[in-house]
């Protein structure tokens, strides 16, 4: 065999070569990328079984969660039950509205409620202090007084300091109540003092006499003017500023349903929960 033949086969045979290699690193790259594909796609299913995962837990929500709040939430809580419900089928929230001072007694008392949202850190307190809640209750609005009058404000009142005309029928919460309590620290920021006709167990009932023309003017919140329309007529006094009430929440100890109540928590203190809160007149925290 001549020399020339020779180099021509070793020619022929280092191109097969050379494409053999090329072919067998294609299927190494090709091996490696589909690897790589399944890999994210098993990333991808496992991302999506967390998300089903998260949205299987809320979705297994059920039940009735019982509510115990403060009567100014009344209008704004009532809002966000349904929205729960909406959120959550299966699920049904109640709830009880009245005086805090008066819920806190039912709760140490043992009446069987999930969730406690008090008018103000004291009545929230009653509470805590026999152990009766889960964790440390947390802050989720703020209110502030204002004066309810008579529609079109027939008796003129412009100040905290009117209501103590004589012959003005004024109606206040009583002082173990949050809204009598800061009503109480408005007027003695003010050095006044104010005999009133009435005083009522819950801020509600307070401007219900208003409401009913039983009384011309309440010292309420402003959130309680505000959801009464154009029954009252709200006026400002500056000595509110050093009477607003913080708003705490809380899981209850015993709550029946304890995993339905967090997620009613949480609705509360999300955006969504504090939209229709502001919207309502309430502060945030």
């Amino acid at each position: 065999m001549t020399r020339s033949v020779r180099r021509i086969r070793r020619t022929r045979w280092t191109g097969r070569g050379l494409r053999t290699r090329r072919t067998l690193l294609s299927l190494r790259v090709l091996g490696a990328g589909a690897a790589a594909l399944l890999v994210l796609s098993g990333c991808s299913s496992s991302d999506t079984d967390s998300d089903a995962d998260k949205s299987g837990s809320s979705a297994n929500l059920s039940g009735t969660v019982t509510v115990f709040a403060a009567a100014s939430l009344q209008e704004s809580f009532t809002t966000l039950g349904k929205e729960f419900e909406k959120q959550h089928p299966g699920t049904k929230v109640t709830f009880s509205f009245a005086g805090s001072d008066s819920l806190a007694a039912s709760i140490t008392g043992g009446a069987p409620a999930d969730v406690f949202a008090a008018a103000s850190p004291t009545t929230m307190a009653l509470v805590t202090d026999e152990k009766d809640a889960v964790g440390t209750p947390a802050t989720f609005v703020r209110n502030q007084l204002e004066i309810a009058t008579l529609p079109g404000n027939p008796d003129k009142v412009s100040s905290l300091k009117d209501l103590t005309r004589s012959g003005l029928k004024v109606v206040l919460c009583d002082k173990t109540v949050p809204c009598g309590s800061a009503a109480e620290k408005a007027l003695q920021a003010s050095n006044l003092r104010l005999t009133p006709v009435s005083y009522e167990q819950d801020v509600k009932s307070a401007l219900t006499k208003v409401e009913l023309k039983e009384a011309d003017a309440a010292v309420v919140y402003k959130t309680d003017v505000k959801a009464a329309g154009d029954k009252v007529e709200g006026v400002d006094f500056p000595e509110s500023a050093k009477a607003i009430n913080d708003y705490p929440i809380a899981l209850l100890k015993n709550a029946p349903n304890p995993s339905a109540a967090k997620a009613f928590i949480e609705l509360v203190q999300s955006a969504q929960g504090q939209k229709v809160l502001t919207e309502a007149g309430f502060l945030k925290p």
